[in-house]
């Protein structure tokens, strides 16, 4: 395992990156229903499978575990990219072949932005769906454009989905500033949903970090 500790300025290995990256936000915990661990095992494998690599929270706990796990076990890479103040609570990953500790929580975000080719939401808590809304905004801004996913296992995201809605039938998501983003609600139209919308992704490069950071 490559453990690296990370500046703001920080560069991503040219090692690291094994094709396409997915960044994987999820909860820290297991939740109350089977499925979401039957989910992130599933998921996890699958990427390995289609060779994509996983970017995630780094530790070895709930979800977030599960899915790191499972890349592993496929002979997927991994990386953690984990704030110092977190190493303890979410035990962090011995076997993902690269983990970065840094300062905080806005660079930990920052980097995984930087090594994701795109974004997918398992269930979580509250963190998930702060590190979500986020590349949500800032894909409306047209900061960038790297495919959202939400994967909608047992109608998880409806809630979020009905809210969006109700901005929008209220005025506040107006027209020319709509959301963008997918809804799987099984894990195998996971990566090919992935794949179609890298193969309409404009070529533009992304401004996010410029002006988040």
């Amino acid at each position: 395992m490559l453990q690296t500790e990370a500046a703001a300025t920080s560069q991503r290995p040219a090692e690291s990156r094994p094709g396409r990256n997915v960044c994987v936000y999820c909860g820290s915990g297991p939740g109350t229903d089977p499925v979401f661990a039957d989910m992130a095992n599933e998921l996890g494998r699958s990427m390995a499978r289609s060779g994509l690599g996983l970017v995630y929270g780094g530790g070895d706990v709930g979800l977030m575990g599960i899915v790191a796990r499972a890349v592993l076990d496929g002979g997927g890479h991994v990386t953690g990219i984990i704030p110092d103040f977190l190493r303890r609570r979410e035990n962090m990953l011995d076997g993902a072949q690269e983990t970065v500790v840094v300062p905080d929580m806005h660079t930990r975000k920052r980097l995984m932005f930087e090594r994701a080719d795109a974004f997918v939401a398992l269930p979580g808590g509250i963190g998930t769906l702060e590190e979500l809304v986020e590349q949500m905004t800032w894909a409306q801004l047209g900061r960038h454009t790297k495919p959202i996913l939400l994967l909608d296992v047992e109608g998880f995201w409806r809630p979020l989905m009905d809210l969006l809605a109700h901005m929008r039938m209220k005025g506040f998501i107006r027209p020319g500033l709509e959301l963008s983003y997918l809804v799987a609600e099984q894990v195998k139209d996971v990566v090919p949903m992935l794949e179609a919308a890298w193969a309409r992704r404009p070529p533009a490069g992304d401004a996010y970090l410029e002006e988040r950071f």
